[in-house]
């Protein structure tokens, strides 16, 4: 019962990798206008957030000033976060299917860096925005560090259980070759009382 429950929920796995998918496909079908307002107001809330905490005072017109110098880096950081998140949705799933190792970096790297090629060849359709190599350089930097975490930390929380299922492992061939040793020593036995019985029967 508890194979058929997983056999169907395992698939859901790899929701968040679509719902991602969906994210990453709306902002990219936003105008260049409208995408590059909603990096702006992301860049001031960010300068207002570190003007509060650092107590620069600055004022707003110098605000808008560090926003409009830092709207690039957060427009290519936000680039490389929402594909390190992407990898990270798709290597998961991978991995409780079982894929590891090279395995697991080129098969996630190949659909996440195929739907970052993807979605630039999509903003050639949309107004005001077009594709860019450099993007996909940035965002395949996010997607390998993404893929990079979840094979550390998946080998680190499993670490437990591949102990375990070693031990056991180890306990289950010492009790084979312990099995074995009594039964040819039961053998050698009896071999020995026939041996014994045979020679009775002659004399």
């Amino acid at each position: 019962m508890n194979r058929v429950i997983l056999f169907f929920l395992k698939p859901l796995s790899f929701l968040p990798a679509l719902i991602m998918m969906y994210a990453i496909y709306s902002f990219s079908a936003q105008s260049g206008t409208d995408s590059g307002n909603l990096s702006y107001e992301i860049s001031v809330q960010i300068v207002q957030i570190g003007n509060q905490v650092l107590d620069k005072g600055y004022e707003d017109w110098e605000i808008e000033e560090v926003a409009t110098n830092i709207e690039y880096y957060v427009r290519k950081a936000a680039h490389m976060t929402e594909y390190f998140l992407l990898a990270i949705a798709v290597s998961f799933p991978l991995y409780v299917y079982g894929v590891r190792g090279i395995w697991l970096l080129l098969l996630a790297g190949f659909i996440c860096v195929g739907f970052a090629c993807g979605d630039e060849y999509h903003q050639s359709f949309v107004d005001g925005r077009g594709p860019s190599i450099r993007d996909v350089c940035i965002d395949s930097i996010g997607i390998f560090t993404g893929i990079y975490v979840v094979r550390i930390v998946c080998w680190t929380l499993l670490a437990p259980a591949r102990m375990i299922a070693r031990h056991n492992e180890r306990v289950r061939r010492r009790r084979a070759r312990e099995e074995r040793r009594t039964a040819q020593h039961r053998g050698r036995r009896h071999l020995s009382t026939l041996e014994k019985e045979g020679k009775r029967h002659i004399y």
